[in-house]
């Protein structure tokens, strides 16, 4: 007769068993700490008696400690099941293409004849610009392309490169990076670089839920500025 299989069985033995040690562990604190009031009040100064208002703060404390127990039992429950429904809320992103931060393009070979396709990207900005400038680069270090896209409100602005050069030829297939220059008059604005990426996978790690994506990097849901 075969030997059925015995490791999902000690799994499960192993968690009951730790469970209810955690459990005993509590009775037993809430045992000891009832035999030490017991043996208190049997052995106190029959001149000096225990005051009502000593028990009742020593028992308030008990009480405050055992459902502190409780109360963060019951959190590591909800942190542990908000975490699955990410998850599960994150898996209906595979396959999409989600915006967020990063300044790669990649651009692939069109058909003779036909013009690129265009590429789209984005632009952030903390706070309203006059004036914005894109510089596309090469892997070279060349600039291939400069953009003048002219004013940017704040917040997510959409970009789109038509795949050619500065004197209007389609640019070779590959990897290329574009930075932003953005100004208000004189002053200088901050701006963050958006690419679309499609998500290949969905992970839970110990800083949450992050997002694989299929250029190699990984992000997290808070990183998603849009998806398609």
């Amino acid at each position: 007769m075969a030997i059925a299989d015995t490791s999902s069985i000690s799994g499960v033995n192993a968690a009951s068993a730790a469970a209810s040690t955690a459990s005993v562990s509590s009775d037993d604190n809430e045992q000891r700490f009832l035999k030490l009031l017991v043996a208190q009040l049997n052995n106190q100064d029959p001149l000096n008696p225990m005051q009502n208002s000593e028990m009742t703060s020593q028992l308030a404390q008990m009480s405050t400690v055992s459902g502190i127990e409780k109360l963060n039992s019951t959190l590591s429950g909800l942190v542990s099941q908000t975490g699955s429904n990410q998850v599960l809320q994150a898996a209906s992103l595979i396959g999409t293409r989600v915006l967020s931060p990063g300044n790669t393009i990649t651009t692939t070979a069109s058909a003779d004849g036909a013009d690129p396709t265009p590429q789209a990207f984005g632009v952030e900005l903390p706070g309203t610009a006059s004036d914005v400038q894109i510089k596309i680069v090469d892997a070279s270090g060349k600039t291939v392309r400069t953009i003048d896209a002219g004013s940017m409100s704040s917040g997510v602005n959409a970009v789109t490169w038509d795949g050619k050069d500065d004197q209007g030829n389609a640019v070779p297939a590959g990897s290329y990076t574009f930075s932003v220059a953005a100004t208000n008059g004189s002053s200088a604005v901050s701006s963050t670089a958006l690419t679309f990426a499609q998500v290949a996978a969905v992970k839970q790690g110990t800083s949450g839920v992050t997002l694989e994506l299929a250029s190699g990097q990984s992000i997290g849901l808070s990183d998603v500025r849009m998806y398609l």
